[in-house]
């Protein structure tokens, strides 16, 4: 399930915590008086945070990565620079920047293999072109949960597209309207899933490819 910001703020306020004390310690900007477990330690409990909470793709996971590859894993000096990376990070989170950047990661993802569906579609190939769109809605509906705190599993088994479609729906994260909608959609991908080719038509699978690009873009994950 998708932490909310709350959750995320207060995981980066804890090690930042942790890893001013360790500077706080030191009398020196590279903590050269400081033995090199606790320096070893904030570093590596810092990039994890960072790989963890930072979307990739975004400045903050780029930045920490240049400062390891700068100064390694321990070198006092790189706690000081992933400190400010964490902070920057808590800055964004709270301001909702970072949610941002991950829909922009998660839109052109999709968007890459909803431009494969066209070209698809425009060879002739109805059918696999129906599968990829539908694969891509099913995937956003995921995404979509997670960012609403909507589970995606009962225990350890994913749950199917329609019951996170009505759920969302039933969360108001869309309208009822567009709950019909994206079940007309996956019923298609579903005839094209299993082989009912002659139950939908090319000028079908353009209006799922439109609906579903249009869906998307008014309700990004």
């Amino acid at each position: 399930m998708a932490q909310s910001v709350d959750q995320i703020l207060q995981q980066l306020d804890a090690v930042i915590a942790v890893c001013q004390g360790v500077r706080n310690r030191s009398r020196y900007d590279d903590l050269s008086d400081l033995k090199g477990a606790p320096i070893g330690e904030a570093i590596a409990r810092m990039q994890a945070t960072v790989a963890r909470l930072a979307p990739a793709g975004s400045p903050h996971r780029i930045a920490a990565d240049g400062i390891m590859k700068q100064y390694g894993g321990g070198h006092g000096y790189a706690v000081g620079k992933l400190l400010g990376i964490l902070l920057a990070m808590r800055a964004d989170y709270a301001a909702g920047y970072l949610s941002t950047v991950a829909e922009l990661i998660h839109a052109d993802l999709f968007a890459d293999f909803l431009e494969m569906s066209d070209h698809l579609l425009s060879q002739g190939y109805k059918d696999p072109a129906a599968v990829m769109t539908g694969s891509v809605l099913e995937e956003h509906l995921r995404k979509l949960a997670d960012k609403v705190g909507i589970a995606t599993v009962n225990g350890t088994t994913p749950k199917k597209a329609d019951l996170l479609n009505a759920e969302l729906a039933g969360a108001s994260v869309y309208s009822k309207l567009d709950q019909k909608s994206v079940t007309a959609w996956l019923d298609l991908r579903n005839k094209a899933a299993h082989g009912k080719y002659s139950e939908y038509t090319k000028e079908q699978v353009q209006a799922l490819q439109d609906g579903v690009r249009h869906f998307m873009t008014r309700y990004p994950a």
